[in-house]
């Protein structure tokens, strides 16, 4: 395959179903998340209604979706391997519909747990991009899988603007509601939009596959990665305990905390694209890597060491959101570099099963640091966990700029798959090849640079 045909091939334009399947499944991911994270710029404040709340408690009601979630979405994946996606992603959305009525209709608190761990339950995330593999042809995977990423970031940064608009309008419990009515929403979207795969497979560079699991849990470099993306949620979620309240206690009424956090996430996401731009194509990783952390960790505790004013809040809340979207946007592509060949898709299970339990415990951790030592706790609970991320990545040693490749190869006798594996190995630029009998695909990581694109066409029996 000559360079520019390589180049062509990365630019296929995505067909008519792949479309409409691609912007379905973002549609249904972005509005799930957008019902679970509308709550957290505004439960703080309206959670004082609530019988038998607690700082402690409120933390609980904050993080509970990321326990459940952690514990389920790989479990689900797998499930839906067996039984087909839609049937999973209708029943998790079903659950997550039931746990959003339930925490509308909730006068406790303990209500709003249970409710917000419901949510939680309906953990679709794995079977979601199972369903976008099926759907879309490796050529065009990788774009397909960033779009529904991108709608991601996008319902947060929404999620934070709508939010405090929305608790004002129709308070925490309309919130809920509503959230119940993107769950129907979305299953309407997924029968009238979504195509139905022709086959449902295992695709490795999208789905987790237990028997990797121990590699990828072995592998210090994904660790690492995992710790901070936990770390990063921690630190975020706990945040969100007493944020709102202080954010009221310096002067800005709960209807107008929109105000401070639509300029927040405009300017953040401009402020992250120079230093993606440095760790990328500069090969500065590392030294962007520790310079979030420190960035994260003294911006935390610039809450409690600071006057508490909204243009304090400003400046400290646009630093933190960029540190957070920068992270978001280079861990998972160090996850895909440091995964060996045809582990992709665990190792992204792995992480965003971390990045869960992070939430978790972010809200528990913060809400008992608030209910024990009060708001400034909380910030110092941030700050440190930032300190242990920057001593962790300290120590990192960023993976090879290696790029993943699927090169189909067809069907094969088992007895073949060793000299197929050696005579791609022998390709210059192929540093690792994994054959996938069941996919008809090979699974490499190679070096760019150096690949001959000509003898890896002799190779491929795809277009």
């Amino acid at each position: 395959m000559s360079r520019a045909k390589q180049i062509s091939s990365e630019l296929t334009p995505l067909s008519a179903p792949e479309r409409r399947a691609t912007t379905g499944l973002a549609v249904i991911f972005a509005m799930r998340m957008l019902g679970l994270f509308m709550i957290l710029p505004v439960f703080a404040l309206y959670a004082h209604d609530l019988a038998g709340a607690t700082p402690l408690l409120v933390g609980l009601a904050i993080g509970a979706y990321g326990l459940t979630q952690a514990l389920l979405q790989i479990p689900f994946g797998l499930l839906s391997d067996r039984i087909g996606r839609k049937p999973v992603i209708y029943g998790g959305l079903v659950i997550f519909a039931v746990g959003s009525v339930i925490a509308a209709m909730a006068d406790s608190i303990s209500g709003v747990i249970i409710g917000r761990a419901l949510q939680g339950s309906g953990a679709i995330a794995a079977a979601t991009i199972a369903l976008a593999a099926d759907l879309t042809r490796e050529s065009v995977r990788t774009r397909a899988m960033a779009a529904i990423g991108i709608s991601v970031a996008l319902s947060f940064a929404v999620a934070l603007v709508a939010g405090p608009l929305l608790g004002e309008m129709i308070g925490v419990s309309g919130i809920f509601w509503l959230t119940a009515g993107f769950a129907l929403l979305g299953m309407l979207v997924l029968a009238s939009v979504v195509p139905d795969p022709d086959r449902s497979t295992v695709h490795r560079d999208a789905q987790t596959v237990l028997d990797q699991v121990s590699g990828v849990l072995h592998n210090t470099t994904l660790l690492r990665l995992d710790l901070g993306i936990f770390l990063l949620h921690l630190t975020m979620v706990s945040l969100f305990v007493v944020l709102p309240l202080s954010l009221t206690s310096a002067g800005l009424p709960a209807a107008e905390h929109w105000k401070l956090y639509l300029p927040v996430v405009l300017m953040a996401i401009v402020l992250m694209v120079p230093f993606i731009i440095v760790a990328e194509r500069a090969g500065k990783v590392r030294a962007v890597l520790i310079g979030a952390a420190m960035a994260l960790s003294a911006a935390m505790l610039g809450f409690v060491v600071l006057d508490a004013g909204v243009w304090t809040a400003l400046v400290l809340l646009t630093a933190m959101f960029t540190v957070f979207n920068l992270l978001e946007a280079i861990l998972p592509s160090l996850v895909s570099k440091a995964a060996s060949a045809g582990a992709k898709g665990t190792a992204m299970g792995v992480f965003s099963s971390a990045q869960f339990f992070g939430a978790f415990l972010g809200g528990l951790l913060g809400g008992l640091a608030h209910e024990q030592f009060g708001p400034d706790a909380v910030f110092l609970l941030g700050a440190a966990a930032a300190a242990v991320w920057l001593g962790v990545v300290a120590t990192l040693r960023p993976p090879s700029n290696l790029a993943t490749h699927v090169l189909p190869v067809g069907t094969l006798p088992a007895g073949d798959v060793q000299s197929m594996r050696e005579r791609l190995l022998a390709i210059p630029g192929v540093e690792e090849a994994v054959i996938a009998l069941d996919e008809g695909v090979a699974y490499l990581k190679v070096d760019n640079r150096e690949l001959d694109w000509a003898r890896l066409e002799a190779v491929s029996v795809g277009p």
